[in-house]
C-alpha cells in the first residue's frame, strides 16, 4: 500500500497529532488517549512509519539557546536555467549545515533558503565564503528575520 493511496483515518490522525506534540509518548499513553488498545495502536504507528507518513522522530531545539539566534531567508535566482546547473546547485547547497530549510520556488527567484547563524559576522562569513562561491547564482536577496511570531513543526 503506497502512502499516496493510503488515507489516514481519524484514529491515525489522532496518533499523529499526539506524536507531533510529544514524540516520546509511549504507545500505552497514546492508546489510552485514542481509546484503542496498545497492539493496534502500535501497528498503526508502524504502518505509518513504513509508508513514510511518519518520516522521523526528532527533538525541537531552541535555536537561540544553541547560538543560532540569527535567521536569514535568502532568495536565489540562478543565472541559467538548465537541469545540470540546477542539479549542481541543489547538491552544493544541500551540503551547507547553515541551511536548515531549502525550497525550489516559483516567481522572481528559483530557491528559498532558511539559514541560521550565531550573528551577522558569521552570516557574512557564510555568505561570502560558502554560498556565493557556488556556481550558477545570478541574484540573491537576503531577508533578516527580526522576530519569530510562530514556528511550528506540527502540520496537523
Amino acid at each position: 500500500m503506497a502512502a499516496e493511496q493510503y488515507t489516514p483515518d481519524e484514529k491515525d490522525l489522532s496518533i499523529l497529532r499526539l506524536l507531533q506534540k510529544d514524540a516520546k509518548m509511549s504507545v500505552r499513553d497514546i492508546s489510552a488517549r485514542i481509546n484503542l488498545s496498545p497492539t493496534p495502536t502500535h501497528e498503526r504507528i508502524k504502518r505509518m512509519e513504513k509508508l513514510g507518513i511518519i518520516k522521523e522522530y526528532t527533538a525541537v531545539v531552541d535555536r537561540k539557546k544553541v547560538n543560532k539566534g540569527m535567521m536569514v531567508i535568502c532568495m536565489i535566482a540562478l543565472n541559467a536555467h538548465n537541469k545540470k546547473m540546477a542539479g549542481k546547485f541543489i547538491e552544493e547547497v544541500g551540503k551547507l549545515k547553515e541551511v536548515v530549510e531549502f525550497y525550489n520556488i516559483s516567481g522572481d527567484f528559483d530557491f528559498m533558503l532558511k539559514i541560521l547563524a550565531p550573528n551577522m559576522d558569521e552570516f557574512h562569513e557564510f555568505f561570502v565564503n560558502k554560498l556565493s562561491e557556488i556556481e550558477g547564482i545570478g541574484q540573491t536577496k537576503s531577508i533578516f528575520v527580526m522576530n519569530s511570531i510562530k514556528e511550528s513543526p506540527q502540520i496537523l
